[in-house]
């Protein structure tokens, strides 16, 4: 795809923030819309929305959306498709840039500081996600993660109480011996959880 059209400002303006630290994006990034978008769509490449949709989520104006959606669109970050009438948004992972807004998302959110300290002693881990709103690039007060494999409930209260005081959030764990939405039957959403780590 070519990008002869893209807004170089916007782009180079995006770029320097993978230089900078989590408690520094909010204020090179000043456009909450924007921080917003990048959560929905960058953490979770697989997410997709539309204008209504998240005009409901963020509760912002349609307009106020619109103007980052296209500028989003016009510098090649976000690709669209028509289904019946709405038009739906999405990461466009092709693009050169896509890995670094990743990287921004996840440092401004602390997961790149969860996952090191999850893994530092990985015991039997075999996997990690991310679940709830999060996963769905919705940003709330609780980080919730499922994770596969043995871990001690001493050291998982330790360490949530420590990644806690890193990033200011609060951190939910569950464990689960087996990936039970593997051998589940039953058809579970894709968007219910966000695979952020595996073994391997």
């Amino acid at each position: 795809m070519a990008h002869s059209k893209i807004d170089l400002n916007f782009v180079i303006y995006l770029f320097l923030s993978t230089f900078i630290t989590q408690f520094m994006i909010e204020t090179l990034i000043s456009s909450k819309t924007r921080l917003k978008l990048l959560l929905k769509f960058f953490l979770n490449s697989s997410n997709k929305s539309y204008l209504r949709s998240l005009e409901i989520e963020f509760k912002e104006s349609t307009n106020a959306i619109r103007i980052e959606l296209n500028r989003f669109e016009k510098a090649g970050l976000l690709q669209s498709e028509k289904v019946g009438n709405k038009k739906f948004f999405s990461a466009n992972p092709s693009h050169p840039l896509f890995i670094d807004l990743q990287q921004i998302v996840k440092k401004h959110i602390g997961l790149d500081t969860i996952i090191e300290n999850i893994v530092d002693k990985p015991e039997s881990i075999e996997r990690v996600y991310l679940t709830g709103k999060f996963a769905q690039g919705i940003s709330e007060s609780v980080m919730n993660f499922d994770i596969i494999g043995k871990v001690k409930a001493d050291r998982l209260k330790i360490l949530a109480a420590k990644i806690e005081k890193q990033i200011d959030k609060k951190i939910s764990f569950a464990v689960y011996a087996i990936d039970y939405k593997i051998v589940s039957k039953k058809s579970v959403p894709q968007e219910d959880r966000f695979l952020v780590w595996k073994k391997g």
